[in-house]
């Protein structure tokens, strides 16, 4: 009788945890028989740095990568954006990635869905995939925002476009470009006063 409970409760147990750990683990087990294993940068990035020494310039300041995805298999994207104007990115959404935000310094305004949170340093909130999403910095002075992507899916790439012609980021939001990445444009940022 003891045996089958233990039994039952481990497979409840399994059965509760999410697939996706399931097929995380099937897919670094397929990946290590077929594939010699990378060996994952493990210096730190320090503050202000880019984990490639690259300061990519964005429309109200500038963003550096923090955790790359070619370190983390595709799992994971982490960059910090130095905020030194308000304003944002327009209202869009992810097919293949949650997108989470986390405030280090500054104010932040971030939508979701239809819920607008009003976010200080320290906190919180993630951006689920196929749910619309906007967030505008709306402090004073200057403002650091972390934002992190699971799995990484294209979002190092769009961050990393370069202008051949001066060897700086551009970015380019049009419906289009944001396709091409695993997103879909929405409408204009959140409007901010």
């Amino acid at each position: 009788m003891t045996m089958l409970r233990r039994r039952s409760f481990l497979q409840l147990a399994a059965a509760a945890l999410p697939s996706s750990l399931f097929v995380r683990t099937l897919r670094a087990q397929s990946s290590t028989s077929t594939q010699p294993s990378a060996t994952p940068f493990t210096a730190p990035v320090r503050a202000d740095e880019d984990r490639y020494d690259f300061k990519r310039v964005i429309p109200n300041g500038t963003t550096t990568f923090k955790v790359s995805s070619k370190d983390s298999r595709g799992d994971f994207f982490a960059m910090e954006h130095h905020h030194t104007k308000k304003g944002g990115p327009p209202r869009h959404l992810h097919h293949n990635e949650d997108e989470w935000f986390y405030v280090i310094e500054g104010e932040y305004i971030v939508e979701v869905g239809n819920q607008l949170h009003h976010l200080k340093a320290g906190d919180s909130v993630l951006g689920p995939r196929e749910v619309s999403h906007a967030f505008a910095f709306v402090g004073e002075s200057t403002g650091r925002f972390l934002i992190t992507y699971a799995p990484a899916g294209k979002m190092e790439e769009f961050f990393d476009v370069r202008d051949k012609a001066g060897g700086r980021t551009t970015f380019v939001n049009d419906a289009k470009t944001m396709r091409a990445y695993g997103m879909e444009l929405l409408g204009p940022p959140l409007s901010i006063s």
